[in-house]
């Protein structure tokens, strides 16, 4: 069920379940909302509201916390961003990224042409999955210091493993925000990959990012504005589902993990 996609109109899709994701009437939203939670079969006991009846809204259940102990932090350098499934690891090799079987696309797409793309060649990545049921907010894999932050237009194709199969450049022709970081393994990028139904990114210290959706990429700089986080703090959150993408710059592959490796946020990755 690709091809629809295509003639999906996706952005309309998206401003759709935005809007319809924060509404308040609580019979509507307890409703749809308890339907997922049996769809997909949703961990509730995890969270630190365990009840459907005590979220605003769908939103405010999708990007829900968890209680303080569900996720403890490893002791490593380098620990999982996100609860999710691997969808591939491995070496960048000669620019080029692997998506799924057959089907590569290159680190200058995938950031849009930054002259800084050089730096992650012949580096190594790691794309991450989340699915409806997961948790969906988003959190630091190492100590960094916050360089700059993209927004770049795109598609809204659906990110799952089907879709990863089937569409060239899913990774690289998606929406996405990417933020690059100084770390002690050297210039890190952690790229946020829209998808359809989440036409909505935001990072701590920006906010919601889109919608609106704009046109032409946009730069963030903030260099002079001394912007750390540590390992295991919230970096963001996806308003409904989609993927992850680590870029490590041009040095050996770390990272513990094999493709469809189910992860949690926290779990060390090295």
């Amino acid at each position: 069920m690709v091809w629809p996609q295509y003639l999906l109109p996706q952005h309309w899709a998206s401003k759709l379940m935005f809007r319809f994701a924060r509404i308040e009437n609580t019979w509507l939203k307890n409703t749809f909302t308890h339907w997922f939670v049996k769809a997909y079969q949703v961990n509730l006991s995890e969270a630190n509201r365990e009840h459907v009846e005590d979220y605003m809204h769908f939103n405010d259940f999708f990007t829900r916390s968890l209680k303080p102990n569900a996720r403890p932090i490893a002791d490593s350098a380098i620990i999982c961003p996100v609860d999710g499934a691997v969808s591939q690891v491995g070496k960048i090799n000669n620019t080029q990224i692997l998506q799924a079987k057959g089907r590569d696309y290159s680190i200058d797409q995938l950031l849009a042409s930054d002259p800084r793309s050089s730096k992650f060649n012949d580096g190594f990545f790691a794309t991450i999955y989340l699915s409806p049921k997961d948790y969906h907010r988003i959190h630091m894999p190492y100590d960094a210091k916050l360089v700059s932050m993209d927004y770049i237009p795109g598609d809204l194709f659906s990110v799952n493993q089907q879709t990863a199969q089937k569409v060239d450049n899913l990774f690289a022709r998606n929406e996405r925000v990417v933020c690059y970081f100084e770390t002690e393994f050297g210039f890190c990028a952690f790229v946020l990959v829209g998808a359809i139904f989440v036409g909505s990114m935001q990072t701590v210290w920006h906010g919601q990012i889109n919608p609106p959706y704009k046109k032409q990429v946009q730069h963030f700089d903030y260099q002079d504005q001394n912007i750390t986080l540590k390992k295991g703090e919230e970096l963001g959150r996806f308003n409904m589902g989609s993927t992850v993408i680590l870029l490590m710059s041009n040095q050996d592959n770390p990272f513990n993990l094999k493709e469809l490796e189910v992860v949690q946020m926290g779990q060390a990755l090295i």
